[in-house]
């Protein structure tokens, strides 16, 4: 007996094992799961207006990639048209920097003058490192390969999984018992309306953070207000990292054009920050989607750790459907259940003792 449980728990570990060394690819299974959950909504509201589910599937795949061909239009050629005029303009930029450091620099005590040169130094490696960057595009290349082989991998499974959902969840309700099989159609009923819910929510902010902070960016007169809008946009899918992130490239660059902006974006920033957390989030988000806020910020902490960037980026999908599973499995079906039964048993045992033996 004792044998067989050690050869048990053999196997966990090493399961356990073999889960950990391909957590990535799960984690990019969970991602085309969650992406074709989503599209899967409007490829059904297509079908319900007569059309073939795969016509549907392939308006739906078209209209997105159109949508994000045309963005990159627009977004793209001003993009780099200002990248190349802000690396042609950032040593003038930076001169005026430094002749401003040294006008402070001699008005300061001696116990403050290394540190603003320790600022200053800084400051004019910024466009030598940032020229590097933009210039290597062998190793950008490199970097972004992975990123495409990854993107590949999770379209192709999206587009398995849109074909035929149906069968998947068929499949997937055949790990539990016969008796549970509805109960669990029922728990994935629930998690898919709260991942479109969030998927909605979450959308309709970026949508908001980038317009909000292209228009901020572009009265103030930063560099590179699309770029910066966009980034800002992007990392709102990253709840409470995403707002200290994206506020950094815009104050460096308001900085290197003029001190007075990299104070104006950062003012700008935390304005968008409370409209999104006293506006957008409570009329948006917490209709759809109840998260708490340290909940949010651990899992975000948990998957970074386990994942990298990809983690943060998908930690709110993944408490979205474990809160799901949680409250429906967990919560719903056992400890609610033995309450239940536990009260009826008090009940009567209470009774047979006021009853007496008849």
């Amino acid at each position: 007996m004792r044998f067989g449980k050690l050869l048990g728990l053999i196997a966990v570990l090493i399961g356990l094992y073999l889960l950990w060394r391909i957590r990535i690819i799960i984690l990019l299974i969970f991602a085309a799961v969650a992406i074709a959950t989503v599209l899967n909504r409007m490829v059904r509201q297509l079908v319900r207006w007569r059309l073939q589910r795969s016509l549907a599937i392939a308006v739906t795949l078209i209209t997105i990639f159109t949508t994000l061909a045309l963005v990159l239009t627009v977004i793209v050629p001003p993009f780099t048209d200002q990248v190349a005029q802000w690396l042609y303009q950032a040593p003038l930029q930076v001169a005026k920097i430094s002749v401003w450091l040294e006008t402070i620099d001699s008005r300061l005590p001696i116990e403050l003058s290394d540190q603003v040169q320790q600022l200053d130094t800084f400051i004019r490696d910024i466009p030598r490192v940032l020229g590097s960057i933009f210039s290597n595009a062998f190793l950008l290349f490199r970097s972004t390969l992975a990123l495409l082989v990854n993107s590949l991998l999770v379209l192709v499974i999206t587009i398995m999984l849109l074909a035929n959902p149906r069968a998947y969840r068929r499949a997937f309700t055949l790990i539990f018992p016969r008796f549970y099989r509805g109960r669990i159609q029922q728990i994935l009923d629930a998690g898919e309306q709260a991942l479109v819910a969030w998927g909605i929510g979450i959308l309709f902010n970026m949508v908001v953070i980038t317009v909000l902070s292209f228009v901020g960016l572009r009265l103030i007169n930063v560099p590179l207000p699309i770029g910066n809008a966009c980034i800002a946009g992007i990392l709102t899918f990253i709840p409470n990292v995403g707002p200290i992130l994206s506020v950094i490239p815009p104050a460096i660059l308001g900085l290197l054009d003029a001190p007075w902006k990299a104070l104006a974006v950062i003012v700008l920033y935390i304005v968008i920050q409370q409209v999104e957390s006293n506006f957008l989030t409570p009329l948006i988000m917490k209709r759809q989607v109840s998260l708490l806020p340290a909940i949010t910020l651990i899992s975000q902490l948990v998957c970074g750790l386990l994942f990298g960037f990809l983690g943060l980026f998908l930690a709110l999908p993944i408490v979205v459907i474990g809160k799901v599973w949680l409250q429906e499995l967990l919560v719903k079906d056992i400890m609610n259940k033995w309450d239940r039964e536990k009260l009826q048993n008090h009940h009567l045992t209470l009774s047979e003792l006021t009853q007496g033996p008849r």
